[in-house]
């Protein structure tokens, strides 16, 4: 049965730091590339960031480049999302998927509030 499980978001004032955590269970996590999206109110879910499975190369979205960085640990089956330098335009519930054996799975998500 194949789980996600997303934490560490949390409110943090302009200009912090946060880092999540999505911990990967039920398939063999290491060959499958991992995703973090997010969505705010209102607004449609937007892909912030990706890591490939095997060269573990990384992807951004412009809005976060500079600022966020993916990386996964394969030997503990977790992906994380090191986020510095948010902004209140960062608020939003942050999910991780994947899609191992052609199905797509998602987190429960973790919320993410910047605020003074």
């Amino acid at each position: 049965q194949v789980q996600l499980v997303e934490s560490g978001g949390g409110l943090v004032q302009p200009g912090g730091s946060l880092r999540l955590s999505c911990a990967a269970s039920g398939f063999t996590f290491s060959r499958y590339a991992m995703n973090w999206y997010r969505q705010a109110p209102g607004k449609e879910r937007e892909l912030v960031a990706s890591i490939s499975s095997a060269s573990g190369s990384t992807q951004y979205a412009d809005s976060v480049k500079g600022r966020f960085i993916i990386s996964r640990d394969n030997a503990k089956n977790t992906v994380f999302l090191q986020m510095n330098s948010l902004k209140p335009e960062d608020t939003a519930v942050y999910y991780c998927n994947s899609r191992p054996n052609g199905r797509l799975y998602w987190g429960q998500g973790t919320q993410v509030t910047v605020s003074s």
